[in-house]
This record gives C-alpha cells, sequence and structure tokens, in this order.
C-alpha cells in the first residue's frame, strides 16, 4: 500500500469515527440533561416500551412490552419528590408462550370488569394482529381474539379503547382501520373509511393510532403522519358509524401517537417533537391546541400517555444502558 493510499484510508477512518461520534455525543448530553418536570424512571428487561398507564386501584404503572410482548408493572413509592435518581424496578407480570416475537403495543384498564385490553401486534412483518384480555387479579387470559384472519393485507394493532359496554376499538396503523371487538371477545365488526386514507403515500405509512372513548358515546382517534384527528359516532348499526374529521387550529398534530383523556373537553396528544395539549368546547365538532410540551429527551421517543392524579405522564419508547433504564416524564403545558 502506499504512502498517499494508507494516509487517505487513516483519514476516510477518522472521519467516519468523527461522524458516528455526533449523534452519539448528541445522546450523551441529552441524557445527562435530565427533564425539568418529575420522572420515574425504572429498570427493564427490555430496550422497548411502547404504552404505560396508571392503575389507580393497583396503585402502579402497567407497562406493555414492545419488544418481543408482554406486561409489566412498575410501583412507585409512597412519595413522587424523587428527581428520576431513585430508579424503579419493572416486574414481568405477562409473558405468554403462544405470543412470544409479537409486541404488545396499547393498553387499556377496563376498571369495571377488572381486566387489562391489550393490542398485539407483529411489528415488522405487519402480518398478525390481535386483542388479547387479562384478569388484572389473577394475570389469567381471559380471550385473545384473531383480528387480521389469513388475510394478504398488512395489519398492526396500535392501540385500544372500551366503551360503556365493554365493547373494544382497536386501531390499525397499517391498514387504516377499526376493529371491533363485544365484550367477550367476539370481532364483531370493522369500522371503515375513505377518510381514513388521506392523500400522499407518506401521509399513510403509519396510519390510525392512539384512540380514546368519550362518555358522550363516540370515538377520538388520531392519524399518525397526516395528524388528522377524527370524531367517530358509535351506534348500534355498524354500518352507519359516521366518521368526521375535528377541525383543529392553533397547530398541527402531525406525528401524534397515543392519546388520553384529561378531561371530557381535554386530550393530550403525545407525539415528537412536542406533545399536545387540544381542547374542545362545541363536543368535539372543532379543537384547539392549547399547550405544548417537550421533555427534550427527542432520542426516546414518546409514545403514550397517562394520567396519574391528575398529573400527565409520558411513556419513552426507547431505555438505554446495560439495565435498560426507560423514564415516564411528567407533562407540564
Amino acid at each position: 500500500m502506499s504512502l498517499s493510499s494508507f494516509c487517505s484510508g487513516r483519514f476516510s477512518t477518522a472521519l467516519f469515527l468523527l461522524i458516528s461520534a455526533v449523534p452519539i455525543a448528541y445522546i450523551i448530553s441529552l441524557e445527562r440533561a435530565l427533564p425539568s418536570t418529575h420522572v420515574f424512571s425504572y429498570h427493564s428487561s427490555g430496550f422497548l416500551r411502547e404504552c404505560a398507564k396508571w392503575d389507580d386501584v393497583g396503585r402502579r404503572f402497567l407497562v406493555s412490552f414492545m419488544d418481543g410482548g408482554g406486561i409489566g408493572e412498575v410501583v412507585p413509592g409512597d412519595s413522587d419528590g424523587d428527581d428520576g435518581s431513585d430508579v424503579l424496578e419493572e416486574v414481568t407480570l405477562v409473558k405468554d408462550v403462544d405470543l412470544a416475537g409479537s409486541a404488545s403495543a396499547g393498553i387499556v384498564i377496563d376498571r369495571s370488569r377488572n381486566r387489562l385490553l391489550v393490542a398485539v401486534g407483529d411489528l415488522f412483518r405487519n402480518q398478525y394482529s390481535a386483542l388479547a384480555a387479562y384478569d388484572l387479579s389473577t394475570w389469567r387470559r381471559i380471550f385473545l381474539t384473531e383480528l387480521s384472519g389469513h388475510s394478504k393485507e398488512k395489519s398492526f394493532a396500535d392501540d385500544v379503547a372500551i366503551d360503556a359496554e365493554g365493547n373494544a376499538y382497536v386501531t390499525d396503523a397499517k391498514g387504516s382501520k377499526i376493529w371491533k371487538v363485544d365484550v367477550n371477545g367476539k370481532l364483531v365488526s370493522t369500522i371503515k373509511s375513505l377518510l381514513f386514507t388521506p392523500p400522499g403515500l407518506f401521509n399513510n405509512l403509519v396510519t390510525l393510532n392512539g384512540i380514546v372513548y368519550h362518555p358522550d358515546g363516540f370515538l377520538i382517534v388520531i392519524h399518525t403522519f397526516s395528524g388528522l384527528l377524527y370524531k367517530i359516532d358509535i351506534t348500534e348499526n355498524d354500518n352507519s358509524n359516521k366518521v368526521n374529521v375535528i377541525e383543529v387550529t392553533g397547530g398541527t398534530l402531525r406525528f401524534g401517537d397515543g392519546i388520553e383523556f384529561l378531561s371530557p373537553t381535554k386530550i393530550v396528544v403525545a407525539g415528537n417533537p412536542f406533545t399536545k395539549l387540544v381542547e374542545s368546547s362545541d363536543g368535539w365538532r372543532t379543537a384547539s391546541v392549547t399547550g405544548w410540551f417537550s421533555s427534550g429527551m427527542f432520542h426516546r421517543l414518546v409514545s403514550a400517555a397517562t394520567v396519574k392524579e391528575g398529573r400527565v405522564y409520558l411513556t419513552h419508547i426507547v431505555g438505554f444502558g446495560y439495565k435498560k433504564r426507560h423514564i415516564l416524564v411528567e407533562a407540564v403545558f
């Protein structure tokens, strides 16, 4: 090898290492700069955690395992006064062998029936979607309902909401539809609309995502890549479900992920780079963005929100470190 070739090779290697070090250094700087709001930190058995919901009866956070599937719990201490330096421990509650390799995504607590509903999907190939229900006391699986069938159409069960009768509504983030599953675990219908597929290929890479049920009898759903927010009126005749796009002012909801009610007139749209507070005064015909929050932990990716005693906490998907440290960050608008 000539001297010039050797020097050129050394320079290329050094340049590559320098470029590679930039994002690593950036991540390290973000990790050292703790959020200014309250943080729950916990060690986990996995790197990816998609959704956390506060269980007020059990006094714990229930957490879904995006990598490999399953459910865990994180039990905070009696005081919320920690600054994130005291790290909690995640305990695995559910790890179904027959669902190994599938992602556990959105979850919802059905308190009146003492159960947890879990959206289950094939994260990488998008060839399997299901809804699982577990008893909150024994963690016995009550039912497992396959949603995607044997269709060649790609699907991914992303999030789930329940109505007053115990019917579950599961969003399909790839197939742009919503599955309805009754209280006994029977797949009874599918909600579809042309409005669920806005123009543009990019807009439909990730489609229907976060979903909540309003006590007045309708669903609110976020379309991730377009930022569209939908109101879906639910009727006994599933063929007449009425879908409307909620007119949102004051900011975009693009890249919104999980959503959660703060009150009947306020929802939190968890997302990146900002989580938004959205309010409506006309029954969700229109709405406006009234608050913005960023934890500053952009590399960890916000995916879901939950409310603990009036305080909003955000799930960050990615955990870091040898012991896989995850964080739940309080959002203050």
